[in-house]
């Protein structure tokens, strides 16, 4: 595909142009885990200080933080600051970690939060730094964008363009048109970072008719790789739901995403393709590291490989760079980190996993990423085919068999 040049911008003509900070007593307002600007999650440390956003997504995660009321986006320090702080976190490991910006709290491409993502960009990147960073956008890019987001050199820069095709204004008021227009600008203009069509939150009953799939079949084309998963639906989004009067999409409430049996079976056969092909299914994943990493060819950093019923749908070649950089750690080696992290328990190593005790998701990620094998928790077992998704919706519900 013929790509229309734009002239890369300056750093002066993106990065000025600042929010406003939170004063110290409205920090000490927020919720812990929103005040500190950086947590560990699967995808990525990621680095959050810019709060605040206007979009009113019913599902948002930001019900969690007790923050979704706060519309107008401001900072909590500096980008010279926040970024100081992710390079120097215990957590952080130059080439290593996986990082992703402004992905709780704020969408990062809105207008007054564009500077500051751009500029984050370019603090991590002028470091040398080849970690993966992600940022997630439902939101409005331009090829003006395309241009700066083009001009990072070091850094592997994904972007990934949440889609859901939502029709139901009280549940996400953003007409999912703007993001299918991002996603096809993003791919248009792709040199140095790779684009994701981040198929999301598909729910039966809100977004799941064959002409919804067909509408997001066709925009997978115009991406490196797509992911889709379901709906976070915790107990502070159902209470919103049930307070605007939103028809609720299930009966309970999940500690992790939602995607039914049913669902994902009618969208690999919508994916599928002859049988001996290379891709299958095409670049469609069921993990978003593995999409990333798909998508900058290189082996996935969350280790899903020792999870076989992940893989069944990834193409040929990435089995194989997945396979040969899958190696499980040294026990002792493992024994030894996971006590320093703070384990309660011992350390076993399985075919899928590392299984531990005592550690909560952060430490868990930071043992994931530096050994790209699966780090889990004893207390919550994966079960098989249903790796880090709900029991709603699969046959034998919470009677099927757990997998270390």
């Amino acid at each position: 595909m013929a790509k229309t040049q734009v002239a890369a911008a300056p750093p002066a003509a993106y990065g000025r142009k600042f929010l406003p900070l939170l004063s110290a007593a409205q920090i000490d307002a927020l919720k812990p885990k929103l005040a500190d600007v950086i947590e560990y999650r699967k995808s990525g440390l990621s680095l959050n200080h810019v709060i605040g956003c206007p979009l009113e997504c019913g599902y948002c995660i930001r019900h969690l933080y007790s923050n979704f009321d706060m519309k107008n986006p401001r900072a909590l320090m500096s980008d010279e600051e926040a970024v100081a702080a992710l390079t120097s976190h215990r957590y952080f490991r130059p080439h290593i970690t996986p990082v992703q910006l402004f992905n709780k709290a704020t969408d990062p491409m809105l207008p007054v939060v564009k500077p500051h993502t751009f500029d984050s960009l370019r603090l991590l990147d002028e470091q040398g730094l080849t970690n993966h960073v992600l940022v997630i956008t439902r939101w409005r890019v331009t090829p003006e964008d395309c241009a700066i987001l083009n001009g990072f050199k070091n850094i592997k820069l994904t972007i990934l363009v949440t889609y859901s095709g939502i029709a139901h204004t009280g549940i996400e008021p953003v007409p999912s048109d703007i993001a299918a227009t991002s996603l096809k600008t993003l791919y248009e203009h792709a040199e140095s970072y790779r684009t994701i069509f981040y198929w999301r939150p598909i729910v039966p009953g809100l977004n799941d008719t064959h002409e919804h799939l067909a509408t997001a079949r066709g925009l997978s084309e115009h991406a490196h790789a797509s992911v889709f998963t379901g709906l976070f639906f915790r107990d502070e989004i159902a209470a919103y739901y049930q307070e605007n009067g939103l028809p609720s999409p299930y009966e309970d409430t999940a500690r992790r995403k939602i995607m039914p049996e049913q669902t994902e079976s009618r969208i690999l056969d919508l994916f599928r393709r002859p049988a001996d092909s290379e891709e299958p299914w095409g670049p469609l994943f069921r993990k978003t590291s593995c999409a990333v990493a798909y998508a900058h060819g290189l082996a996935d950093y969350n280790g899903h490989f020792g999870i076989k019923e992940l893989c069944d749908i990834c193409p040929k070649r990435q089995l194989g760079l997945c396979a040969t950089a899958w190696n499980a750690p040294a026990k002792p080696d493992a024994d030894r980190l996971a006590a320093e992290l703070g384990a309660t328990g011992p350390v076993e190593i399985t075919e899928r996993a590392i299984i531990t005790e005592g550690l909560d998701e952060q430490p868990r990620y930071f043992m994931q990423h530096g050994y790209g094998f699966q780090v889990h928790d004893r207390a919550h077992p994966h079960r098989e085919r249903r790796h880090g998704r709900a029991e709603i919706g699969w046959s034998g519900g919470d009677q099927g068999a757990p997998t270390p």
